[in-house]
C-alpha cells in the first residue's frame, strides 16, 4: 500500500504537470484509493502550502484542485509578464527575408550570390523566429537546403498568401525614403512567385 506521504507527493507533481484543475475522482482512480481519502490528501497539501506561506497555493475548484500563485505576489508576476518588446528585424534580416519571399524555394548559395555576403547567422535567426523554414533539398551539387517563408511570416506581415507581396517598385520607394540599401540590389530579386 502506498503511504499517504507518497500519495501527497505524487498529487503535488500531478498538479504541477496537469496545469488545470485536477479532478479528485481521477486522482483517486490513479492510486486505486477512495474519493474521500484522495480529497483529504489534497486538503492536507492545501493546508501545508498555506501554513508555509508558499508563493504557490492550492485552490479547490468544484471538487478539483489546482496550483495558483499567491495573491500577495501579483505585482511581481505582472512585472515579469509585462509583454516584452520584440526587436525589429535588422536591415540584413529584412534583405534575406525579402529574397526568400520573392525567390522561394531558394538555397543559401543563391541568397548569398544576390547579397554578395554570407548569411548563415541571418538565416539561423530567421529560422528561430519561425519566419522561414527548410522546404526541401535542391537537385544541385551537394543537394543544398531550400528555404521558404512560413505562415508565421504571412501572419506577422499581414499577408493572406504570397500573392499579396508588394511589387519590388513599392519596396524600393519605401527603402529609398529610408536611405539606400548598400548590400542589396532589389532589381536582382525575381518577381516570380512559386506556384501554389
Amino acid at each position: 500500500m502506498t503511504s499517504k506521504r507518497a500519495i501527497k507527493s505524487a498529487f503535488e507533481s500531478m498538479l504541477f504537470v496537469w496545469g488545470q484543475p485536477l479532478d479528485v475522482k481521477l486522482a483517486a482512480e490513479i492510486f486505486n484509493i477512495n474519493w474521500k481519502e484522495a480529497y483529504n490528501c489534497f486538503l492536507e497539501l492545501q493546508e501545508e502550502y498555506e501554513r508555509q506561506q508558499r508563493g504557490i497555493r492550492i485552490r479547490e475548484v468544484n471538487k478539483s484542485f489546482q496550483f495558483v500563485t499567491c495573491e500577495e505576489n501579483i505585482e511581481y508576476i505582472e512585472r515579469l509578464c509585462t509583454p516584452i518588446k520584440h526587436k525589429k528585424l535588422s536591415q540584413s534580416a529584412l534583405e534575406v527575408l525579402a529574397i526568400i519571399a520573392y525567390k522561394q524555394p531558394v538555397t543559401k548559395g543563391e541568397i548569398e550570390s544576390i547579397r554578395g555576403i554570407r548569411c548563415d547567422r541571418v538565416i539561423d535567426g530567421l529560422e528561430k523566429k519561425e519566419l522561414i523554414t527548410e522546404v526541401g533539398r535542391s537537385s544541385g551539387i551537394g543537394r543544398p537546403i531550400l528555404y521558404g517563408t512560413t505562415d508565421v511570416f504571412l501572419k506577422n506581415f499581414g499577408f493572406t498568401n504570397l500573392k499579396e507581396l508588394p511589387d519590388i517598385e513599392e519596396i524600393e520607394e519605401i527603402m529609398g525614403a529610408e536611405g539606400p540599401a548598400d548590400s542589396l540590389d532589389l532589381q536582382q530579386i525575381s518577381l516570380k512567385l512559386p506556384e501554389k
